[in-house]
């Protein structure tokens, strides 16, 4: 009798100017099956290394000498759309992890976390349907979001093409929902909420719940404070 596969786990780039965090971060996430594809000791060389290796997730440090981790996000995302960006930071509301997330970011990581968090934020990011402690983001979102709204916001064209239910969703999502809270919300089974949400993603190119919130905040579909 055969079963379905086992999902592979994410190829990890490790990019951190501090030796002893990579090196840390190499043995727990080896020792827990996860393939670590390369490391990189500042952005620069974690933009070479993600056109080289190819990875599926990588943990970026924010500040890194030659090139910072925000210029090194924004400079991966734009040539790989499909890797996954985890943020790594001492501090979780960071104003560099607000413009991190702006970028494309999926997530981010307090570099004191525990090996079994670490390892599992990299397979959970790695599916990409999932948001890293939604309510710590929403928070560091909320903080940020009202110097957004000062500044020019492009709304996405596809806005204007989601059904109001689909607004409903994206606006549910800002506040930080998981799927669950969104079907119980919603009077909707768990696989509708997960179809509206793929469309939402579609129709908005957007990679992951984590865009999905911020971007709510500066289109103004949810207000910092609101419930």
């Amino acid at each position: 009798m055969t079963g379905d596969a086992p999902e592979r786990a994410p190829r990890v780039l490790i990019a951190d100017d501090q030796t002893l965090i990579r090196t840390g971060f190499r043995l727990i996430l080896t020792a827990r099956g996860i393939e670590v594809a390369g490391e990189a000791a500042d952005g620069a060389e974690a933009v070479a290394a993600v056109r080289e290796l190819a990875p599926d997730v990588v943990l970026m440090d924010i500040r890194m000498p030659v090139m910072d981790g925000l210029e090194a996000t924004r400079r991966i995302l734009e040539k790989s759309p499909d890797c996954k960006v985890l943020m790594l930071t001492t501090f979780d509301l960071d104003r560099y992890v607000y413009t991190a997330l702006s970028l494309g970011a999926s997530g981010f990581l307090l570099k004191d976390v525990t090996p079994e968090h670490l390892a599992a934020a990299v397979r959970l990011v790695g599916t990409g349907d999932a948001l890293l402690a939604p309510q710590i983001t929403r928070r560091l979102v909320e903080r940020y979001a009202a110097e957004a709204e000062r500044t020019a916001v492009t709304v996405p064209v596809g806005l204007a093409a989601l059904t109001p239910r689909e607004r409903e969703v994206l606006t549910l999502l800002g506040r930080g929902l998981s799927n669950t809270e969104l079907a119980t919300e919603l009077t909707l089974s768990e696989a509708t909420v997960k179809s509206h949400v793929a469309r939402i993603f579609a129709k908005l190119g957007l990679r992951d719940r984590a865009q999905a919130v911020v971007l709510a905040y500066e289109t103004g579909l949810v207000r910092p404070g609101a419930r």
